[in-house]
């Protein structure tokens, strides 16, 4: 999926965020906010955090004056020139909550594209098409998955790509891979490189990666070969890809789909996510986790890239190899020098 291609952006845009704005359960909400090439956040929805400011909730100084209001009518009385309206959060147990219904109402009315990371696809609704096609709006649902005749295995022609790929795993799920992946093309376009870059989940096309698709929606078999396609094109107007990884090699609920985007994006270079403070994994506390540097030998016993350096959360100086913090000044750049030397770019 290419959401730019749809859109002309910045599209000035309202984000539902219901009861989970600035929580983990709100991170695409989160990350639109403060990342979104596409979207210009105006104002966001969550009827928990009314009256502050975005801002001053994700702790950015890049939403200072985005504000957070009751409902999309309020939103669009403060944002009248809307172009969409970005559903943020997707509820446990994958369904359209009944009370969202008006405010999505509301903002078709208006004029509004929905732009939906709902595990239900709203194209696959009577309701909302025919609600779409009377207000000549469209309807993007970001978790569905390519067409039946689009899929195919992994064949390995993403070895004929002519640019350098980056990879960004992790130590566990929810560590920052979306964030880095982002960070790290950022350090890159203003480094003067001819970078783009690949989403393998919802958050990260809705803040505009060049390609991408939520991998988790993609049958098992075919995963690497969806992956290798997306890394392909990109390659193809590109000089330098960064990729989305998901999950961790270690992890025993998810490694099959990290061990695809692997095999997939069969890249130059990988950069580990790591969150030094937990002891076990996000969601799963029976299991234990893995050491960075027993996270790095998988991912170099299973591919031919090097694990350039680490993405982190804590201190950059706790770990043995080079290290930085996105969040800290200059912690892209540095992460960005450890690829330019693995991959002597």
């Amino acid at each position: 999926m290419n959401l730019r291609s749809a859109f002309d952006p910045p599209v000035p845009a309202v984000v539902l965020a219901e009861g989970e704005f600035g929580t983990p359960e709100g991170k695409t909400a989160n990350g639109v906010v403060m990342h979104s090439e596409l979207f210009d956040a105006r104002a966001v929805v969550d009827s928990t955090r009314v009256n502050a400011r975005a801002g001053e909730i994700l702790d950015h100084p890049g939403a200072t004056t985005v504000p957070v209001v009751e409902s999309v009518a309020d939103a669009l009385d403060a944002v009248p020139e809307a172009e969409a309206l970005v559903l943020g959060v997707a509820p446990a147990g994958g369904a359209l909550p009944d009370s969202w219904k008006a405010d999505i109402r509301d903002a078709m009315a208006a004029g509004c594209d929905v732009v939906s990371g709902l595990h239900v696809f709203l194209n696959e609704r009577d309701e909302w098409r025919t609600l779409a096609d009377d207000h000549g709006v469209r309807l993007f649902d970001v978790r569905k998955p390519p067409a039946e005749e689009d899929l195919r295995v992994g064949d390995g022609r993403v070895d004929d790509a002519d640019a350098t790929v980056v990879l960004t795993l992790g130590t566990d799920c929810a560590v920052g891979k979306r964030t880095t992946t982002f960070e790290l093309y950022k350090a890159a376009r203003d480094a003067g490189y001819d970078a783009g870059w690949v989403a393998t989940g919802q958050t990260g096309l809705m803040v505009g990666a060049h390609r991408g698709v939520v991998v988790d929606r993609v049958p098992a078999d075919f995963t690497a070969g969806a992956v290798e396609d997306l890394v392909s094109e990109v390659a193809e107007t590109h000089d330098l890809v960064f990729v989305e990884g998901q999950a961790a090699l270690s992890h025993r609920a998810y490694s099959g789909v990290t061990l695809s985007i692997l095999h997939g994006a069969w890249p130059d270079a990988v950069v580990l996510a790591d969150d030094p403070d937990r002891d076990s994994r996000a969601h799963f506390d029976q299991f234990g986790l893995e050491s960075p540097d027993d996270e790095a030998a998988l991912v170099e016993s299973l591919s031919d890239a090097a694990v350039a350096g680490i993405s982190t959360w804590g201190d950059p100086g706790d770990y043995d190899r080079p290290a930085a913090n996105v969040y800290h000044e200059g912690g892209p750049e540095r992460l960005l020098e450890t690829v330019e030397e693995v991959t002597g770019l």
